[in-house]
């Protein structure tokens, strides 16, 4: 079997030129008896399998295809630096690893971390043996059967059932090296103000102190044509400075972005000493606002309806990892031709190529954490950590324009009585507000939420008088109760904030002799259709929500309720989807669903 190597640039949003993908075949060992590191396998011991990364060894594409439970696993690869990096500090970086990683270059541990979401990387420099036969080695532990780990959708049973599914253990996204000066960018934070047309830059430089005279040289352009240029003197680790966009930006006729005009700006930062180039990255932006006013959610201060779709991010072969760069651009590209204009990712941190996609080709994206399902110190340390290195991941995207830090309560279930619990969502609204004040924060999807800038409601109701007399107003829909939850908690009230059913839908319908289920089900293409109608219709007209998310893109494993097939398959034409998002379907002998 020939397997796919993702050869796409990880991190597009601060691209520089000298970068080693370190993608395609490892060395890989299970180590069930926990034996590893009393044995010193970090020395460079060499390991029984073979596994291709970034795909965990549960997926088809890693070449292992085992569901079964293995929680503490080993890599190793041995590296040739190209002669590029001679002289420069190598960086070694990790997308993402599942759970626990311990990272060894020739036997010097470089690198701990938790949380099997976000990034993490090691100045392997002082490690190195020169440039040839430079031994990685990999320790990932993951806790299969921990329900107070952060997990999102990955079950801690062997084998997939219900909404849960195919478990992710190790590395998971792309590991690659970059080689940088002494001095170098270590991040930027960009955010914009379409009120003014300017945007904000906030500048991270590791090594500022080993030089006198640094600049870091800013240019913006858009479409190759330079926009804006400036040149701030590097005093500090940390500089700010706030540039004027000289173009026309307003009434819609400008460069902001939106889903129907994702407009992108270029970045170029050169950190320069003297005439010495010593930093050079290529970065984006969009100059988008979202806001909320007198209760109204607005896009660029006007009025915008929501219309998402539910992306759970499970690619068949690959598990959490995309096949190929190729299918998240396709996902996106399917997402907008049925007419959404956004997506909820649903428990997952998902790749930073497919907010790239988003950004690139217009899609509204809300970031939400993958979640435990019980409460416990650990719990609250666990997903705290995590959830902060995500939003500052995530930041600059403008793509992202809600944060989601709970959902349904998992992680809290008894939040309803339990103060410690209800502190514990309040502590992730007003933490992530803390972290990134330009974006609204839902505390907790679906029912039961604390202070929340959009009440939102999950409903799986497929009658459709019931759904056109519970959401005829916001009022009557904060207080309905469709799945048994108040969606709001007793000592917290509604003050005419947004209200949008952010879970809906969730019809299966199996067109080959599969077997799987959803929250109703249909039996051949007039009734899928009837069924959809019969939910989407009253939603769309409902005077009381200002937006909607499907539940879902695509199937996955079991559960069989996507729009799509698990390969992309449309079961209906993408036309008649598009027509059911935009309201103006043709009349058709639709019967209203009434069981």
């Amino acid at each position: 079997m020939a397997y796919p190597i993702r050869n796409d640039y990880p991190r597009p949003q601060f691209e520089r030129v000298f970068w080693l993908n370190l993608n395609g075949a490892w060395e890989f060992a299970y180590d069930d008896a926990n034996a590893g590191c009393d044995n010193n396998w970090f020395e460079g011991k060499s390991f029984d399998r073979n596994i291709q990364v970034p795909f965990c060894y549960q997926s088809e594409l890693s070449g292992i295809n085992d569901k079964s439970f293995h929680d503490i696993v080993w890599y190793r690869k041995v590296v040739d630096l190209p002669s590029e990096f001679a002289g420069k500090r190598v960086i070694l970086h990790f997308g993402a690893v599942d759970y626990e990683a311990k990272v060894w270059v020739n036997g010097h541990l470089v690198a701990c971390h938790e949380g099997g979401h976000t990034p993490f990387q090691a100045d392997i420099t002082a490690s190195l043996i020169g440039t040839s036969a430079n031994s990685i080695v990999v320790r990932a532990q993951d806790y299969s059967k921990d329900v107070t780990l952060p997990r999102g959708k990955q079950y801690w049973k062997e084998y997939s059932e219900q909404v849960f599914y195919t478990r992710t253990t190790g590395i998971w996204q792309t590991v690659w090296i970059e080689a940088v000066n002494s001095a170098h960018l270590s991040s930027v934070r960009l955010t914009p103000d379409i009120d003014s047309n300017k945007i904000h830059i906030r500048s991270f430089v590791e090594g500022a102190e080993i030089y006198k005279d640094l600049i870091l040289s800013i240019k913006i352009s858009f479409k190759d044509e330079l926009i804006a240029e400036n040149a701030i003197r590097v005093i500090a680790q940390e500089e700010e400075v706030s540039i004027k966009l000289h173009d026309f930006n307003d009434h819609g006729l400008g460069r902001w972005w939106s889903p129907e005009k994702p407009n992108l700006y270029d970045v170029e930062f050169m950190l320069l000493d003297g005439e010495m180039v010593l930093d050079q990255v290529k970065s984006y932006f969009g100059m988008r606002k979202i806001s909320i006013e007198d209760g109204v959610i607005c896009l660029n201060n006007r009025p915008y309806y929501m219309k998402l779709i539910l992306d759970q991010g499970y690619f068949p072969g690959g598990v959490l990892t995309a096949p190929s760069d190729d299918m998240l651009c396709k996902d996106v590209e399917l997402t907008k031709q049925m007419g959404f204009n956004g997506a909820r990712k649903h428990q997952k941190i998902e790749d930073p190529r497919y907010l790239y996609w988003c950004d690139k080709l217009g899609l509204l994206v809300w970031g939400e954490m993958a979640n435990a399902y019980q409460f416990s110190e650990q719990y609250m340390t666990r997903i705290l950590n995590e959830w902060q290195e995500a939003v500052h991941r995530d930041y600059n995207h403008p793509c992202v324009v809600v944060w989601v830090p709970l959902n349904e309560s998992w992680g809290t279930p008894n939040i309803l009585i339990d103060k410690r619990q209800q502190h514990h969502a309040s502590t992730l609204y007003y933490l992530t507000k803390s972290l990134d004040d330009t974006r609204p924060v839902i505390s907790n999807d679906g029912w039961e939420h604390v202070k929340s800038d959009i009440y939102t409601i999950h409903d799986y109701e497929s009658r459709e008088e019931i759904l056109e007399r519970r959401y005829a107003t916001p009022e009557q829909s904060v207080n309905c109760d469709p799945q048994g939850r108040r969606i709001i908690l007793p000592g917290f009230s509604y003050n005419g904030e947004p209200v949008q059913l952010s879970e809906f839908g969730g019809i299966s319908y199996i067109q080959d002799s599969s077997e799987g289920w959803g929250y109703s089900s249909a039996k051949d293409d007039q009734d899928f259709l009837n069924r959809l109608v019969a939910v989407m219709r009253p939603i769309i007209a409902a005077g009381g929500l200002q937006g909607y998310c499907y539940t879902q893109l695509t199937d996955v494993e079991q559960e069989k309720n996507g729009l799509l097939s698990f390969e992309r398959v449309p079961k209906l034409p993408i036309e008649t989807y598009r027509q059911l998002n935009a309201g103006t379907m043709p009349i058709l002998e639709v019967q209203m669903i009434s069981k």
